[in-house]
């Protein structure tokens, strides 16, 4: 299993767009073609495919927030490819991408408090939980560098 993380253009945007989560996991995920969007018309944002063997498999999206912070909010794995570790690895090359940024100091990502295995997956990378975000939805959680 090679795993990459690939910029997104126009030879690759739709199979990204066309990726799926399971039904269980969609109220947590957001819309790949709406973050493409987002990403579109707002700067500071990065958004990579995931790989696997040389097809797109996954969406990761990232955001600076300010200088020194940048937030993970799409993280993602097509339904028929879940459960074989390519979500571990892929999240481990993003940090280190985003790690390699020299004014970065915090990765932050938030999750829906319900959802169990996001929380003890995202806390093995060294993420810890420091309170619900503003609208008091969703769990944030920093990894200081």
């Amino acid at each position: 299993m090679k795993i990459s993380l690939e910029e997104i253009d126009k030879s690759n945007y739709e199979a990204v767009c066309d990726l799926d989560v399971t039904k269980e996991q969609e109220e947590y995920v957001a819309c790949n073609m709406w973050s493409l969007v987002e990403a579109h018309y707002n700067s500071g944002h990065t958004c990579k495919a995931i790989y696997e063997n040389g097809q797109p498999i996954g969406f990761l999206m990232w955001v600076l927030e300010t200088e020194s912070k940048i937030s993970i909010w799409r993280f993602m794995v097509d339904q028929n490819h879940q459960k074989k570790g390519i979500g571990r690895e892929a999240l481990k090359m993003a940090l280190e991408e985003i790690a390699a940024y020299p004014a970065i100091k915090e990765i932050e990502i938030c999750y829906n408090p319900k959802n169990p295995v996001a929380k003890d997956f995202y806390a093995s990378f060294g993420f810890k939980e420091v309170g619900m975000d503003e609208g008091g939805e969703d769990m944030i959680a920093l990894i200081k560098l």
